[in-house]
């Protein structure tokens, strides 16, 4: 027996530390060999890391055996000094420093070529080939840049939300019922049972308003949508929240616009060397978001188009796009809401608006064209549910745990939800959200 001490774990060196440290520092650093290139005396080697790539130069006179055996994607540990970079490349991070090697380990070496030319400043794959060879495309840094980014978001969210006294809560994703009901969810066999796969954390997270008041949660959920649209994929992440002795519906809006606000700080502190690199303009932080009801967006989509939207609805894909283009150029923000939509299509938790009759205290948000939220505010009362329950055609004794909550008392409440794809697809100005997506799953994908 021996015990193991954690003193010796390898610390891993950053980015910013590397351009901090002074020239002639001795460091070694570990990594991925990203490209090569070869000259006659020597070679200029990119080493992929954890946070960026690095810039090393080998010598042929120092280390010829390594530079006869080097090979893209080899998996190495190179020790040297840091000296100021004589190619600053916007993909290199650190771009103000280079390593002169002088010793080279290797750790690994392909036994085959990889299929994807990972040495091109963008790759030139079509969306499909992509995603079936993800496991290789990702490790391009344009790729996995758009992760890192979708990262960052959800930490955004998370930091927020925590400032302000929500609780992170981690509910089931193996369900009695769906959230929303209707044909577009999916059904698992649980041991002599049925069961579903969330659609949302809604249920889980109404009940925990009345016992931490404020509650988040970031996960995935479910929707058996046959889509094949670049807008939809069948598993994505969600980013939620709720919170109690609310007014109303902009009481959760208001919430979301300084939301929105900290995550555009974070990324454009934490993400600038991604950011550059995928060529992403970052929307203003905003101090105000305007807002319009479906009817007034109908309205302006009409006016825009020639088409007459009046009385749909919802919105359609071109009328989100419209809006958001009157918002961009006449009130100066890419985002927008857009509120009360129709009882019929929004779920039977969304409490009604007793000003607008037929309305529902709901909204979107949409964002350079895209539906990026949705939220409302909840019914709390008992009565008031299970009314809305058979008014929908439900069977309130099917939702026995979830009712539970509301005969015991909920207080005013309400919440949203966010697609991170969706919403880091925007940001990036990604057409398919697939490509903001680590592994993605639709109607026809289930591996890798």
């Amino acid at each position: 027996m021996r015990l193991l001490e954690p003193n010796g774990v390898m610390p891993l060196v950053g980015a910013a530390e590397l351009s901090a440290m002074p020239e002639g520092s001795r460091v070694r650093l570990h990594g991925m060999v990203q490209r090569i290139r070869r000259l006659g005396w020597g070679a200029f080697v990119v080493l992929r890391r954890h946070d960026g790539l690095v810039q090393c130069v080998l010598e042929s006179g120092r280390t010829p055996e390594a530079l006869e055996k080097l090979r893209e994607e080899q998996a190495v540990a190179l020790e040297g000094t840091l000296a100021p970079a004589v190619i600053k490349d916007v993909s290199i991070n650190p771009r103000d420093r280079e390593l002169k090697v002088e010793s080279v380990e290797f750790l690994c070496t392909p036994t085959e070529p990889v299929q994807v030319d990972l040495t091109k400043k963008i790759l030139d794959l079509h969306t499909d080939t992509n995603l079936d060879l993800r496991p290789l495309s990702l490790r391009h840094p344009v790729e996995r840049a758009r992760l890192r980014i979708a990262e960052a978001i959800a930490g955004g969210f998370r930091d927020f939300l925590s400032s302000r006294g929500f609780t992170e809560i981690h509910t089931p994703k193996i369900c009695f019922a769906g959230a929303e009901g209707g044909a577009n969810i999916f059904k698992v066999q649980y041991f002599d049972r049925e069961a579903f796969l969330a659609q949302s954390p809604q249920f889980y997270k109404q009940m925990a308003v009345a016992f931490y008041e404020r509650v988040f949660e970031v996960g995935p959920v479910f929707r058996a949508e046959p889509h094949q649209t670049s807008r939809h994929i069948n598993e994505y992440t969600s980013l939620d929240f709720e919170m109690g002795f609310i007014e109303s519906h902009e009481d959760v809006m208001a919430m979301e616009i300084h939301l929105l606000r900290q995550v555009i700080e974070t990324l454009s502190a934490k993400r600038g060397y991604e950011l550059d690199l995928l060529g992403a303009k970052l929307p203003p932080p905003p101090d105000s978001i305007p807002s319009v009801t479906l009817d007034e967006a109908h309205e302006i989509a009409s006016s825009a188009s020639g088409r007459d939207f009046t009385g749909e609805p919802d919105l359609e894909p071109e009328e989100e796009r419209l809006v958001c283009r009157h918002s961009a150029e006449l009130w100066g923000s890419d985002f927008v809401f857009v509120t009360h939509f129709p009882t019929s299509k929004r779920p039977f938790y969304t409490m009604d608006d007793p000003a607008a009759p037929g309305k529902t205290r709901s909204f979107d948000l949409l964002f350079r064209g895209l539906e990026v939220t949705t939220g409302s505010q909840r019914i709390n009362e008992y009565e008031a549910q299970v009314e809305k329950m058979r008014a929908f055609g439900l069977d309130p004794a099917s939702f026995e745990s979830y009712l539970m909550a509301h005969r015991a008392g909920l207080p005013p409440h309400g919440g949203l939800a966010i697609g991170l794809e969706r919403l880091t697809a925007r940001i990036l100005d990604i057409e398919n959200v697939r490509l903001a997506t680590m592994f993605p799953r639709d109607a026809k994908r289930l591996t890798p």
